[in-house]
């Protein structure tokens, strides 16, 4: 666990004297702890999830080498994007791209890629099949970057619309090898506020990190989520206090801010 320097409690902010857990993968994290930050929070860095290189790079790599014969590729997260684009030198201009979230789309951007199809409202598979874009796919040839697992929603969907669908695995996701103890010990002096969770997954891990101290710790403080499933998942591993927020990390952000204070 590491933290910002200083609780920043001297600075204005609705986060003024707060700790807030950032449960983002390593390296995901900062953008968020900034955030907390600027508000005078301090973010307190616990990854609950690790993200891992495939298990079949080859496979990736062929499906790459076939990528201009794509209509659509969809992203199903920021890290789907960062693990393609390691491996890819430039994208195909006639493979139109999909992305389920603004997330998602800010990391394509960064790629050069800035035609990018995102519900404007709903930030899942839900709301990226009832875009008007995919009502009708009969002959199109997709493909859906992910991670292992996952849902299958946006595949399924598709392949009933008619179109010809191809799951590529480019990342996996695993529990991180991370000592809990510094956290528990801080956080049973009630030293933590809160708890911000960004997938489903990351909240069992991090129910699975805590361990025995769960039950009271998660008991106490509140949970911050951005979407619905994840609040579902919160609640599964004994958060108490639930709050579902707007998206991505100015939704997390605003939320805090109503919470603890007053908004900017």
């Amino acid at each position: 666990m590491t933290a910002d320097p200083g609780r920043a409690a001297a600075n204005a902010g609705a986060l003024a004297g707060r700790a807030v857990v950032v449960t983002r993968p390593a390296g995901q994290a900062e953008a968020l702890a900034d955030a907390i930050h600027a508000e005078g929070g301090e973010a307190v860095r616990f990854p609950s999830i690790e993200i891992r290189d495939t298990d079949d790079p080859a496979a990736l790599d062929r499906a790459l080498s076939r990528l201009a014969g794509f209509d659509w590729a969809f992203f199903v997260s920021p890290n789907a994007v960062g693990k393609i684009f390691a491996r890819l030198d430039a994208w195909p201009h006639a493979v139109r791209v999909a992305a389920i979230g603004p997330g998602t789309r800010a990391a394509l951007k960064i790629h050069g890629v800035r035609d990018v199809t995102v519900p404007a409202e709903r930030h899942d598979s839900e709301g990226l099949m009832a875009m008007p874009e995919f009502a009708a796919a009969n002959g199109l040839h997709c493909v859906i970057f992910r991670g292992n697992g996952g849902r299958e929603l946006i595949a399924s969907t598709l392949a009933a619309r008619g179109a010809a669908v191809e799951l590529v695995e480019c990342y996996r996701r695993g529990v991180p090898e991370i000592d809990p103890a510094p956290l528990i010990a801080r956080w049973s002096r009630g030293g933590i506020d809160a708890v911000t969770l960004t997938s489903s997954e990351g909240a069992r891990n991090f129910r699975q990190l805590v361990g025995g101290a769960a039950e009271q710790l998660f008991g106490a403080t509140p949970a911050f989520v951005p979407h619905r499933r994840i609040a579902e998942a919160a609640r599964e591993c004994g958060f108490c206090e639930v709050i579902e927020t707007g998206a991505a990390d100015a939704g997390l952000i605003a939320a805090l801010s109503r919470h603890f204070g007053a908004p900017r």
